[in-house]
Order: structure tokens, then C-alpha cells, then sequence
């Protein structure tokens, strides 16, 4: 059922704000303003929507509804006073004054509850809740009100238009099992003056009296059972949107966390990405423009210590070539472009090119051979191939004072590896020496470059037994989309 509020203490005149100050609105707008929201002395809330701000239609209707509560109280006392003044006829002269000092009693309560300075009843946002404790200022008012409806009413039955205001704020200003009292209160007073006043006096007046009283109490309580449902309903939708604004305010809270989380990891990928690329820089160094240097070296060397000034120029001419190869190697590692040697013949064109100089700049049998079927390989892949082979037979140079060396290049369905195989003085794989400041990549460079491709490195050797370098990666096509 609809629920009306009694007035609240505001400490507030009209146009004028709560510190006595003025506001510089008018009475009007300070009428539509309580319908907004804030609630003014006798006034009840209308509609409104669980938590947000009342739109244009809401706050109007909370105003209707406000000035009903307000006002309507007298404007039906005062129809049901001319209606019983004109059925006069029905009320003897007794009755009539008593009817006379009831109406003034009824204004005079109804001024104390809707005057400025009564005790304040329920709060203007607080919901007609049967389970909600009310002040006793308004179930006095209520009691009152439905004491001298009831006396009106027996002097006269068309006062009961005063009495059908108990079934509209009931529910607002009692609380508990009082509510269902205050309807069947009200029920009596209706069924009463529906079947031709009280007392009944006659037998078919008690008769029509109880089917009446019937007829109205199951109305009252059926529609007092359906609002309460209603706000059941609506507590409980309150209830999801609050759960819906903290669920709202954890997602937020988790896309900020995912927000700063996607900023590390842009920071961390940033300083991966740059670590990763010293590491190829220094790996592309090392290959390139170190052994090439190392070369021009022993070129030198040799020049130094030849006394045949062919032999001389024979080696000063590679070294000159060592350098000019070096230095475009070098170019075409910071421009991260695949190996010079890549550039115009297949993986096994540089391997066994590179094996065949290397063989005439060192002077040791280099032999190279290739198993399985061919295929063309991503630059990548070729390009870490061609460089742990050179780095495998720069190390053969450097250490182990090989007689020969073989090189193999095998092709194995989804697999290609490369081996580096020689018959010098080998070493203990479980006791290398960790790496020096002036010292190479050497076997960790190798390893690292074929794990950068998903390969793996392994090395077989043992001290006087030669050394076997063995790397192993996945057989990517040339073309393979990345």
C-alpha cells in the first residue's frame, strides 16, 4: 500500500536555509527541492530509484506526492465536513456539536503534526518497513486521528471520507503487528459507514456491517501483504546494486592493478628486449670482427717472420681480405642483416666455404660433409648454424692443435644439426675455466645462440681424445611466417 511520512523538524522556514540564512530561492523552488530529496515538515517521499538521483518525472511526483501528504489531510476534512453538513438530517444536535468539536480537534492535530516544531517521525529516506521502529510521535498522531475519525464517523457516516486517510500512511507510522491494527482500525470505521452508520441497529445493518468490514479488511491487508513484497523486492534490488557498485569498484580496482602489471611488463620486455640485443651485438662482435682481428693477427705474424717477400705478400693479401671481410661482417651485424656468407649460398655452400678457407689459413685438413635431403632454412636458423660453426673451428685453431677436422651437416626429418668433430688434444667439458675479461663466447656463446632458435649444444670430449661440438635445432623452412 502507499505510505505517507509524517513532517520532520528541519529547523528550515520556507526560503530560508537551515542556519536562518537566505537562500535566494523562492518558495516554490524550495518545494520542488524538498521533492528532490530533501523531505519538509509533513511531507512523504514518492518514488524513487535505488541509489541514484531522481530524474525530471521522479521529482515531480515526490512533489504531488509531498503537497498531498501535506495538505490533503485538511482538504478531505474539510469535503467530508460539507458533505456531512449537508446531511445534517443524519446527526441530531448533540451529535452535531460534538461533530463541531471534533472537526476542530482534527485541525488542531493536524496543524501540531505538520507544524514546524513537532517531533520529528521517520526519516524521509527510510523505507515503510513493518520490521522498522517508529517514533511514538506518529503512532500517537495516527491513533488520535483515528480516534476522531471514528467519533465523526458515528455521528455522521460521510465523515469516513476523513477516515480513509488511515489506510494511506499506516504503514509509515506504525511499525510491527501495529499496521495490520491500525488497517482493521480503519476497516471498522469504513464498514461502518458503509452499511448505514454506528452503531448498526438493525440485524441486516450487523449483517452488511460484518460483509462489508469483510470485504474491506481483505483489501487493505491484501494490498498492505503486496506492498510489503514490493519492498521486499525493492530492498533486495537496493541490496544487488549495491553488490553491483562494489563488484564495480573490485573490477576497476583489478583493471588499474592489470594496468600498472601491463606497464612492468612493458618495462621488463623493454629491458629484455635490449639485454637480448647487447647479447646478439656482443655475440656478432665476437664472431665477426674478434676472429677477424685474431686472423689479421696471425697473418701478421707470419709476415713478420717470413723471410720470402712472396710469402709475405701472399699473407699480407689475406690479411687485407680478413680486414675488408671483417669490416662488412660488422656492418651487416648492426644492421642485424643474416651473414655475408648467407647473402648469395645455401647453409652448406658458407659451411663448406668457410671450412675450405679455414683449412688453407690454418693449414689443417678440414673435411666437410652433408647427410639427408636439403632444404632451405630460415635466415635465423642458417645464420646460428653458420656462426657456432665458425666459432667451433676458431676454437679448434686457438686450442686444440688438431691434425684434422670434419664437418657435418645433417638434415634429419624435423631436425637439422651440425658437427665439428677434431683430433686434438681435447679437454674435460666438467672443468671449463669461467669466462676471462679478454676471453670469448666460446662454448657458452655457442650454447646460447642455438638455445635463442629452441636448439640445444652438446660437446663430447676428453683430455687427449679430441673434441666433438655438437648443435642440435628445430629444421625451420626458408619462408616460415614469424
Amino acid at each position: 500500500m502507499t505510505d505517507a511520512h509524517g513532517p520532520a523538524t528541519t529547523g528550515a522556514t520556507r526560503g530560508r536555509a537551515p542556519d536562518g540564512h537566505a537562500t535566494g530561492k523562492s518558495p516554490d523552488e524550495h518545494e520542488a527541492g524538498g521533492a528532490a530529496g530533501v523531505r519538509k515538515p509533513g511531507e512523504a517521499p514518492g518514488p524513487r530509484a535505488c541509489g541514484s538521483a531522481p530524474g525530471p518525472a521522479t521529482a515531480l511526483a515526490a512533489l504531488r506526492w509531498g503537497q498531498f501528504v501535506r495538505y490533503g489531510p485538511f482538504a478531505v476534512l474539510a469535503l467530508a465536513t460539507l458533505v456531512s453538513a449537508a446531511a445534517h438530517n443524519l446527526m441530531n444536535r448533540t451529535e452535531t456539536y460534538a461533530a463541531g468539536v471534533l472537526v476542530v480537534l482534527a485541525v488542531v492535530l493536524q496543524l501540531w503534526w505538520h507544524g514546524p516544531s513537532r517531533p520529528e517521525a521517520a526519516p524521509a529516506d527510510e523505507p515503510a518497513s513493518a520490521h522498522r521502529k517508529r517514533p511514538v510521535a506518529g503512532q500517537v498522531y495516527y491513533w488520535l486521528r483515528s480516534v476522531i475519525a471514528l467519533g465523526l464517523s458515528w455521528a455522521n457516516p460521510f465523515f469516513c471520507i476523513y477516515a480513509v486517510i488511515g489506510f494511506y500512511d499506516a504503514s509509515h507510522l506504525l511499525s510491527g503487528r501495529w499496521i495490520r491494527g491500525g488497517l482493521l482500525f480503519t476497516a471498522v470505521v469504513m464498514a461502518g459507514s458503509q452499511s448505514g452508520g454506528l452503531p448498526p441497529r438493525t440485524l441486516m445493518n450487523w449483517a452488511l456491517f460484518g460483509a462489508l468490514f469483510a470485504l474491506n479488511a481483505s483489501l487493505c491487508l491484501l494490498f498492505a501483504h503486496i506492498g510489503d513484497h514490493e519492498e521486499e523486492a525493492a530492498r533486495q534490488k537496493a541490496a544487488t546494486m549495491d553488490e553491483l557498485e562494489r563488484t564495480n569498484a573490485r573490477l576497476e580496482q583489478a583493471l588499474e592493478e592489470n594496468a600498472h602489471l601491463h606497464t612492468q611488463l612493458l618495462v621488463q620486455a623493454r629491458e629484455a628486449g635490449v639485454a637480448d640485443e647487447r647479447r646478439r651485438l656482443a655475440a656478432e662482435i665476437h664472431d665477426t670482427i674478434a676472429q677477424g682481428l685474431a686472423g689479421i693477427i696471425a697473418q701478421l705474424q707470419v709476415v713478420a717472420a717470413a723471410g720470402d717477400e712472396r710469402l709475405a705478400r701472399e699473407h699480407l693479401a689475406r690479411a687485407a681480405a680478413l680486414a675488408r671481410s671483417s669490416l662488412g661482417e660488422a656492418r651487416r651485424s648492426v644492421q642485424n642483416l643474416s651473414p655475408a656468407a648467407l647473402e648469395h649460398d645455401t647453409l652448406s655452400e658458407a659451411l663448406e666455404k668457410t671450412a675450405a678457407e679455414w683449412s688453407e689459413r690454418h693449414r689443417v685438413p678440414a673435411r666437410f660433409t652433408v647427410t639427408g635431403t636439403e632444404e632451405p632454412l630460415h635466415d635465423e636458423v642458417a645464420a646460428t648454424l653458420l656462426r657456432i660453426g665458425q666459432e667451433a673451428l676458431s676454437n679448434v685453431a686457438r686450442h686444440a692443435r688438431a691434425a684434422r677436422v670434419g664437418v657435418t651437416l645433417s638434415y634429419m626429418g624435423d631436425e637439422v644439426t651440425l658437427d665439428i668433430r677434431d683430433d686434438g688434444r681435447g679437454f674435460d667439458p666438467l672443468a671449463l675455466p669461467p669466462p676471462s675479461g679478454d676471453g670469448g663466447f666460446g662454448l657458452r656463446g655457442m650454447r646460447a645462440r642455438a638455445e635463442r632458435v629452441a636448439g640445444s649444444l652438446e660437446v663430447e670430449a676428453e683430455p687427449g681424445g679430441g673434441t666433438v661440438v655438437s648443435a642440435r635445432v628445430p629444421l625451420v623452412r626458408h619462408g616460415y611466417a614469424e
